[in-house]
């Protein structure tokens, strides 16, 4: 499964919830339409004022090739569709997102753990794009974080779903990956991985402890974004 995944800013002059209302009542119902969109997903910040997003936006495909057609590539943020809904959507684009300040990330999701059965409808994500450490490749930054970071992520307390997402092409992403994070209750999301900046969190027991400890030897941790939401699934057909 492929995921392209939209960090939103939104467009000078307007309010968050402006920003809310446009993007939720007059964009999603075009994004959903979008060809080759088999799941979208929306997430609001808990804490509009102190995250780095106004929200983020998660378009699935099956298929890479329709993925780049509808969205473009990694680093094409003027791309220009030709027709359908795709077309629809990057014009509107423009009506309320600050384009140039809205990174963006195309990459293949792993699911390491998953004890919902893919709903995430309602529940609470921490997400966080990562930068390797200084002095570190690519795939030396891959491999200690599959290998070595998330089989403790993996069993952090509270977690009910964690998926992993690489970059289809490392070269041109802006990111090196992405890691998601479900709860189910938002105080143990607190508990585990901290609030909205709060970068220096430090969870006094269990695994949230020790994947804390963990990211300085793979992470440079001031250079990575990071997002705690709500999610809302606006469209699925992998599970309908």
């Amino acid at each position: 499964m492929y995921k392209h995944v939209a960090l939103l800013v939104r467009k000078e002059g307007m309010s968050h919830g402006e920003f809310v209302d446009y993007w939720q009542i007059n964009h999603t119902e075009i994004a959903r339409e979008i060809e080759g969109v088999v799941k979208y997903a929306t997430v609001l910040p808990v804490n509009p004022e102190a995250a780095e997003f106004d929200g983020i936006a998660e378009l699935y495909f099956d298929d890479l090739d329709a993925l780049h057609d509808a969205l473009g590539s990694e680093g094409s943020r003027d791309y220009d569709p030709a027709k359908g809904k795709a077309k629809e959507a990057r014009e509107d684009v423009d009506n309320f997102l600050a384009i140039e300040e809205r990174p963006r990330f195309i990459g293949e999701v792993v699911t390491q753990k998953d004890e919902v059965g893919g709903e995430t409808d309602g529940l609470y994500k921490h997400s966080a794009f990562l930068v390797r450490k200084e002095g570190m490749s690519h795939d030396e930054f891959v491999d200690h974080w599959q290998k070595n970071h998330t089989p403790i992520a993996r069993e952090i307390e509270g977690v009910v779903k964690y998926d992993t997402i690489l970059p289809t092409d490392p070269e041109n992403a802006e990111f090196d990956g992405i890691a998601e994070l479900y709860f189910d209750d938002l105080n143990a999301l607190h508990d585990a991985l901290g609030s909205e900046g709060s970068r220096d969190y430090d969870p006094a027991k269990g695994k949230a402890k020790e994947a804390r400890e963990d990211v300085d030897n793979f992470l440079a941790i001031e250079e990575r974004p990071r997002f705690i939401g709500e999610e809302t699934v606006q469209k699925d057909e992998i599970r309908n």
